[in-house]
């Protein structure tokens, strides 16, 4: 085996692809964006789609896939720019293009144990990323490298400027780039660009939490790629379903992963029972919001449950899921201005109701949630589960799985049931302990499947 240290991964010179033809909607000169995407607007992210079957020159497939697709999601050839005259962040439709490179290794997927931890290094090579990893206005809101194996797998790595779009959006437009390099006229989600005006605002505290996150430094957190086994998912499944009430919603696999991983982690880190011990998820909300179908900008809130540490690191495994459950059913009322509608339900000990935190957070409110949310005790958590990047085909088949790449960051965090991440478990790639936890930790999920 190789090890990561002596593997070299060769690039093109980065070209700029734009649209193969004119847009083959009306030209729209800006797109205005919605409170849900400038709160994420600047930040990067990258995705990999690892694929092991072979297809015919995958880089200049991919890329003249990715031209066509252009056509169609135009906003992607675009650029941020902020309005000179209301300083309003907009995309610029300028059609200039994205960022592309083509790379080679000498070696096969499995010599480089893509599949196996610790891979972090190596997928800091399989992707372009912007300089000091922050977007710029001048920067293509879109740089995808293709990175081809001698066993003739591949891993296309995309990095994007969060203002453009969300994972669902992202992986709706890889869909529509596997959809025309497999030879389709067109993609099969025609796109809904971002700026839709439907849109509802983002509630005041989800806008605190994502502008908060950029100005907080990193806690010394440890990458981790953790696997929940299917037979204990099964397990709390059942469990749940056993004990519960006949309008009880099931237990859905997400929310047994979280739920094992939040009381293990609050078990090894938190020793105070009545210290808050906060959940934070993301939640896509197009379906609350009315969203339209094939809409691909940002449409994500956060949830928030703040119990105490008792209640989640003593409390039987089928509760846990029960606060995470009741912080899912809150997520409507953030949308809903009238707070006689707004769900009001108790998410355990301390802050816990949703319309005094979510519709109109007072000052007072906002600085005591900044001493709870952003500390060592909280645990942030986003899913991929059902983003849909595990549907993307570029003619060979769907990816054999599919990663991010997970930085350092200023709080606890996982991301949680990656598609394709392995047969014998649900996937999780984590920075949520430091390393004087981790043996303790890692010690807490075994003791679960006993």
């Amino acid at each position: 085996m190789l090890g990561l240290m002596s593997t070299v991964v060769t690039k093109s010179s980065p070209v700029v692809v734009g649209p193969a033809t004119s847009p083959a909607t009306p030209t729209v000169e800006h797109i205005k964006l919605s409170s849900f995407d400038k709160a994420l607007a600047f930040s990067p992210f990258t995705s990999f789609l690892v694929f092991d079957h072979v297809i015919h020159e995958p880089a200049e497939t991919v890329r003249s896939a990715l031209s066509r697709a252009l056509v169609h999601y135009f906003p992607v050839a675009g650029r941020a720019v902020v309005g000179a005259d209301d300083g309003e962040l907009r995309i610029s439709c300028t059609g200039e293009g994205v960022l592309f490179v083509s790379a080679s290794v000498h070696c096969s997927l499995e010599d480089v144990k893509l599949f196996d931890p610790p891979f972090s290094e190596l997928l800091r090579e399989l992707a372009v990323v912007y300089p000091e990893e922050s977007c710029r206005q001048s920067d293509p809101l879109l740089l995808v490298q293709v990175t081809e194996f001698s066993c003739g797998g591949y891993v296309v790595g995309t990095t994007w400027n969060h203002a453009l779009a969300d994972g669902t959006g992202m992986a709706q437009f890889l869909q529509a780039v596997g959809d025309l390099a497999r030879g389709l006229p067109q993609p099969s989600v025609l796109p809904v660009s971002c700026g839709d005006d439907s849109l509802p605002e983002l509630p005041p505290l989800v806008t605190f939490i994502e502008k908060m996150m950029v100005t907080l430094q990193p806690q010394g957190l440890v990458y981790q790629d953790i696997t929940v086994p299917w037979k204990l998912v099964d397990r709390i499944r059942s469990e749940f379903a056993a004990a519960g009430h006949r309008d009880d919603e099931p237990c859905t696999v997400y929310e047994a992963v979280v739920a094992v991983l939040w009381q293990c982690r609050t078990r090894v880190v938190m020793s105070d029972t009545d210290a808050p011990a906060p959940l934070v998820f993301a939640a896509n909300v197009r379906k609350h919001v009315g969203a339209r179908d094939g809409y691909f900008g940002n449409c994500v809130t956060s949830a928030v449950t703040v119990p105490r540490s008792g209640e989640v690191a003593n409390g039987d495994i089928k509760d846990v899921v029960k606060l995470i459950k009741r912080a899912k059913q809150g997520i409507p009322g953030q949308f809903i201005k009238n707070d006689d509608n707004v769900a009001n339900g108790e998410e355990g000990g301390g802050l816990h109701r949703q319309a005094d935190y979510y519709s109109a957070p007072t000052e007072t409110m906002i600085e005591q949630l900044a001493d709870v949310l952003f500390g060592y005790n909280a645990f942030y958590v986003s899913s991929w589960r059902n983003l849909g990047f595990d549907a993307a085909d570029m003619g060979g088949g769907t990816p054999a799985r599919v990663m991010c790449h997970v930085e350092l960051t200023a709080v606890p965090n996982c991301v949680a049931c990656v598609p394709c991440g392995g047969k014998d478990g649900a996937n999780v790639l984590a920075l949520c302990v430091r390393e004087e936890h981790v043996d303790a930790f890692v010690g807490a999920l075994q003791n679960f499947v006993m």
